[in-house]
């Protein structure tokens, strides 16, 4: 039974890695989603690099996010950001992890479907809260509710997001599930691309 598990992991990672070619799988979504989790994950099952954006523009920058916003404010950091994903996406194929503005950015939205595959981590608000809550880490989240202030980011992104190629449901499971189902999600999405009339 296991070795016919094997067998079935390791068709569907050639599949996905087949579908992938050599473009950049990039995913998107809310914070506490599990992009770099699962990122992570995904890009190990791959056998590709994974970079996340936000660690990537600390390194370039000198500072973290919450540094950032703080000095520059959210434009300039989103500026930034866009820099940074355009010059990741030249490379590839490797998995990209970005911020959660990244995606709404229309700029950086044209260069990720330019660049990549997306794939939207869709998360509903409860798990979301019960990820991100324990942190005080998130500059978008310093607020008096913190809570409705990432349900108001939710309805504004969420149609954004939308656009993404691929969209798989994140949820109280395991990363290992998760990146299951992203592997699972490119060979579907190229299955339905190569269906197309």
């Amino acid at each position: 039974m296991s070795e016919q598990v094997l067998t079935l992991a390791e068709s569907l990672r050639d599949k996905a890695r087949v579908a992938l070619g050599r473009r950049n799988l990039v995913l998107v979504g809310l914070m506490g989603a599990g992009k770099s989790s699962v990122g992570r994950l995904v890009a190990q099952q791959l056998g590709i690099p994974f970079v996340d954006t936000d660690a990537e523009i600390e390194r370039v920058s000198r500072m973290t996010i919450t540094e950032l916003f703080a000095t520059y404010g959210e434009q300039e950091f989103r500026a930034l950001e866009t820099r940074v994903i355009k010059r990741l996406l030249r490379g590839g194929p490797r998995v990209v992890s970005t911020g959660g503005g990244a995606f709404i950015n229309d700029n950086t939205r044209q260069h990720i479907k330019r660049g990549g595959l997306s794939v939207w981590l869709n998360a509903d608000l409860d798990v979301l809260w019960e990820r991100v809550n324990k942190r005080d880490t998130r500059p978008l989240l310093k607020t008096e509710n913190p809570k409705q202030t990432l349900e108001n980011l939710m309805n504004a992104r969420y149609p954004i997001y939308a656009e993404a190629d691929l969209t798989v449901l994140s949820r109280d499971v395991s990363k290992e599930v998760m990146a299951k189902e992203v592997l699972a999600a490119i060979v579907e999405g190229k299955q339905a691309e190569s269906q197309m009339p």
